[in-house]
Parts: C-alpha cells; sequence; structure tokens
C-alpha cells in the first residue's frame, strides 16, 4: 500500500508498478495463513484461557480481510494491464485499488489484533478488571 501510494504521489511508474505487484504478491504471500487456520484453531482451542468465540471473531475477520485483499489484487492487475496499455483511466483504477488497499490494512490489521487476543489475553478488553480476579 506505501509503494503505491508512494507512487501515486510522486508520480512514479516504476514506484506505481511495485505497488500494484505488491499487492499481487500479498494474496500468495497470505494464502497459507488461509489455507491452515482452521487446523491452527483446532490445535489450541482446548488449551486454557482459549475462547472458541475469539476463535470465530478472528477467523472470520482473516476471511473477510483476505478476500478484500484478493479483490484488491484483481484491481491491481486491471490497473498493471490499464498502465501498460496506456489507458486513460489507469489512474482511476489505481485511485480505486490503493482505496481497496487501504481497507484491506485495516481489515487485516483487526483480523491480526484478534488473533492476538486468543492466546495473549493481557490484550483483551477488559483484562485484569475486578470482574475477571
Amino acid at each position: 500500500m506505501l509503494l503505491l501510494l508512494a507512487g501515486l504521489g510522486w508520480r512514479q511508474d516504476a514506484v506505481l508498478r511495485a505497488g500494484l505487484w505488491a499487492l499481487v504478491l500479498a494474496v500468495a504471500a497470505g494464502l497459507p495463513a488461509q489455507l491452515t487456520g482452521p487446523g491452527a484453531a483446532q490445535v489450541i482451542k482446548d488449551m486454557p484461557r482459549v475462547s472458541q468465540a475469539l476463535i470465530q471473531h478472528h477467523a472470520q475477520a482473516a476471511r473477510l480481510g483476505y478476500w478484500v485483499l484478493a479483490a484488491t489484487s484483481t484491481l491491481a492487475l486491471l490497473a498493471l494491464l490499464q498502465l501498460q496499455q496506456q489507458a486513460s483511466r489507469a489512474r482511476q483504477l489505481v485511485w480505486l485499488t490503493a482505496l481497496g488497499a487501504t481497507l484491506s490494512l485495516g481489515l487485516l490489521a483487526r483480523a491480526g489484533n484478534l488473533g492476538g487476543q486468543i492466546s495473549h489475553p493481557e490484550i483483551r478488553e477488559g483484562f485484569g478488571t475486578p470482574d475477571e480476579l
């Protein structure tokens, strides 16, 4: 996302293309996490202080973030084609891709935070309050 925004801001096509390719590669890099998530959930589900609800929330957030990233990656590929053809709407498609990348980042950051809460109760909301003690 940062490369893409830098390319847009600096109007540097090489940086812009690097940012678009980075989004395409991000989908490939995230695929192992998507494929191994259910197995990881099975391993930790019976551990002490692990909440099934937290596992479910994390899994749902991760799926949503990944699919938004996959859609953004598709936009990135289309934008690369448009840039190669020097289409007049290429920049608009790149801006739309940047918006998708920003949304993906937010959704995946939320999924990461929810995943952290599964095995790190100290970051859960209300941890250590008198109600829990």
